[in-house]
């Protein structure tokens, strides 16, 4: 099957479907269709590579974070030919709870990220995935 154009409107809705993927904790095997083989996936705590390096970071994050909300607040693809650059602001709000302690803790954090994105049969695909900036909102916990 053909790879899709990349178009704005396509990249907008695939990043809007990719943080609903991650709020929902889907299985794996779904969220591995957002992403490239080689995917690069740089986060504070690590880089991790291919499929296999991403579903070891997406085993550990929906074993710790709950009641995930992701909300998108910028998405501004440059497209060259096949591949574009993405700068995304998301806001990233969840709970964590750390054994033994009586209650979970709140977290939010804005992430500034820059992707780079190329065609896929169904669809934008994340090739390179880079959080440049996570700033802690006022009252979060700490990572």
């Amino acid at each position: 099957m053909p790879a899709e154009r990349l178009t704005e409107d396509a990249i907008r809705t695939f990043a809007g479907a990719w943080y609903t993927a991650l709020d929902q904790h889907v299985p794996l095997t779904d969220v591995l269709d957002f992403i490239t083989g080689d995917l690069e996936f740089r986060v504070p705590e690590d880089t991790f590579l291919g499929h296999e390096g991403f579903g070891r970071w997406y085993e550990a994050v929906t074993h710790r974070f709950f009641d995930e909300v992701h909300t998108v607040t910028k998405v501004e693809p440059v497209i060259d030919g096949d591949r574009a650059e993405v700068r995304v602001l998301v806001n990233w709000q969840a709970k964590v709870w750390d054994p033994p302690a009586a209650r979970s803790v709140w977290l939010g954090f804005d992430a500034d990220q820059t992707w780079t994105v190329v065609p896929g049969p169904a669809g934008p695909r994340i090739k390179t995935y880079t959080v440049n900036e996570l700033a802690p909102m006022p009252g979060s916990a700490s990572l």
